[in-house]
């Protein structure tokens, strides 16, 4: 649980380490990895020592880990589409079906 919380602090908050001589190094390369990368990452990283101790201190101690993993992981979703948008997506293809069907009809005619 020290060494996810070191790497945690090192690949979130590299300032905090400013004394340890690969910190930046390491920061630049989490900071290339897509949103669901770093996910996948950070709650496999929670996961490991709830498997290998489930207790409430492992569950509490790593739960940052895993909140962190999960906002990756909706960010790496998207923005979610407003109502107002989906409605007027949702419009246009209805005209546009229509239109097909009376080109479909007039065509029988």
């Amino acid at each position: 649980m020290v060494m996810n919380a070191f790497v945690l602090l090192l690949c979130e908050a590299p300032f905090c380490c400013q004394f340890v001589e690969f910190a930046n190094v390491v920061a630049e390369k989490v900071d290339r990895l897509r949103s669901w990368q770093k996910a996948v990452f950070y709650c496999g990283m929670a996961v490991i020592p709830v498997i290998i101790s489930l207790t409430l201190t492992t569950l509490l101690g790593n739960a940052i880990a895993f909140a962190t993993g999960v906002l990756y992981g909706l960010s790496a979703l998207g923005k979610k589409g407003d109502a107002i948008s989906y409605a007027r997506i949702q419009q246009q293809k209805q005209q546009a079906d229509e239109e097909k069907l009376a080109e479909t009809l007039e065509g029988e005619l």
